[in-house]
């Protein structure tokens, strides 16, 4: 049996979870499950927990390793499932030497390191995305933040970032594997670059990229802190039709004090101020937003800030968090709002952000794009919006006029 890695968690952790399947299979390990967890909230940690009870039900003669977030956080909890044969931390599961002499002895279950201690993100090449029409390139891991809300720095350190130079040549090598779309990913990616001799920006990231990879046909963005986009980044997005205009960003909340109290770097203006300047650059652009819902002490009205930031940013697709105390984190001993009103304004908010999608549809009826198919008759646009397009070889570029849509995607007919 081949390995199997079964991935929770943000775009990262897809990322990793290819570069795991190529440092197993480097050291040739067979007949094993990988679970590559995430911390982000408690239930994504019970979801973890509860998906490796069913994995050994259902293949009770293989091997399972545990790794990600939750395990680099809580790997005793994990080492004391009887359904665990080993626990590896975030350094150890991208490191084909963990996989090589797994299983050697009972002392070797965990495999943790004091992951504050990492000083450098090496370029994990990877260069397969099972039938993907998009690579992802890892570009900065960890965080030096704290806010309040938040255990991942904890699994994943502190903020270091790829070299400018290695992260050229790997974009090179996938646009010769055949990727016409690459996404940079990270956990903290507009703090790229703060770490490296001359502490070069995101903004200079993106422009050596394009300059020096000019076959790319097309360049994203995962998760910003717009507070943290620099000068450069936004000539980019004015200058650079390559960089695509879909912009997902890290928002949080609409209240000003709950802001605060997540002690995060921008206020409600800050959100606001970016989304109309990038619109005034890019009128095309498309805005998506993390947003978490019952932060402790919020309010009904520091809740409708929320609510009313959606449309005085522009928001057309929301990421809701129903909030969830993070034992260890500061908000968890804040005053916590009652699970049945955070299940409440999560729901709203989910309304609010598929209102806001609708509307965005609505408004794209009779325009035109240059979409690249995917596999299944979908294609996106330059904004990331789904166009359903046909029978299509993926992979292909074609010119596509927007006919109609359905109630999650566009269609379109080709031009």
């Amino acid at each position: 049996m081949s390995i199997e890695v079964v991935t929770f968690g943000c775009r990262l952790n897809a990322y990793e979870s290819e570069a795991i399947k190529a440092r197993a299979g480097e050291a040739q390990l067979r007949d094993a499950l990988i679970v590559n967890t995430c911390a982000v909230t408690a239930e994504a940690v019970r979801q973890s927990r509860q998906a490796i009870r069913k994995l050994k039900r259902e293949n009770p003669a293989r091997r399972i390793i545990v790794t990600g977030c939750a395990a680099q956080i809580e790997p005793g909890a994990f080492a004391a499932m009887p359904e665990v044969d080993a626990v590896f931390g975030n350094q150890e599961k991208l490191t084909a030497g963990a996989y090589a002499d797994f299983g050697i002895g009972a002392g070797e279950k965990v495999r943790v390191n004091d992951i504050m201690s990492v000083r450098e993100t090496a370029p994990q090449m990877v260069d397969h995305f099972d039938g993907k029409t998009r690579a992802f390139l890892q570009v900065q891991n960890g965080c030096d933040h704290r806010c309040t809300f938040c255990i991942i720095p904890f699994g994943r350190g502190n903020s270091r970032s790829v070299a400018l130079g290695a992260v050229v040549a790997e974009a090179r090598r996938l646009v010769e594997k055949g990727f016409p779309e690459i996404v940079l990913t990270g956990v903290d990616l507009t703090s790229y670059g703060a770490d490296l001799p001359g502490a070069p920006s995101l903004g200079a990231l993106v422009e050596k990229i394009l300059k020096h990879v000019p076959e790319l046909k097309r360049l994203r963005l995962s998760s910003l802190d717009a507070i943290e986009a620099d000068p450069l980044l936004m000539r980019k997005i004015a200058e650079e039709e390559r960089l695509m205009p879909h912009f997902h960003l890290s928002a949080q909340s609409g209240d000003d004090m709950i802001l605060k109290r997540m002690k995060r770097r921008h206020a409600r203006a800050d959100i606001i101020a970016f989304c109309d300047t990038v619109r005034r650059l890019r009128p095309e652009a498309a805005f998506a937003a993390d947003l978490i819902a019952g932060f402790p002490t919020e309010s009904e009205a520091m809740f409708e800030n929320s609510l009313k930031l959606v449309d005085d940013a522009g928001l057309s697709r929301l990421h809701v968090f129903p909030y969830s105390p993070r034992t260890g984190t500061p908000a968890a001993k804040m005053p916590q709002v009652s699970r049945a009103i955070v299940k409440d304004r999560a729901a709203r908010l989910r309304q609010k952000g598929e209102a806001a999608l609708q509307a965005r549809l609505d408004g794209m009826k009779g325009s035109r794009h240059m979409v690249l198919a995917e596999r299944g008759g979908i294609g996106r646009t330059p904004c990331f919006t789904p166009v359903e397009i046909g029978d299509v070889a993926y992979g292909t570029f074609l010119a596509v006029a927007i006919t109609g849509r359905r109630a999650t995607h566009l269609t379109g007919a080709r031009i």
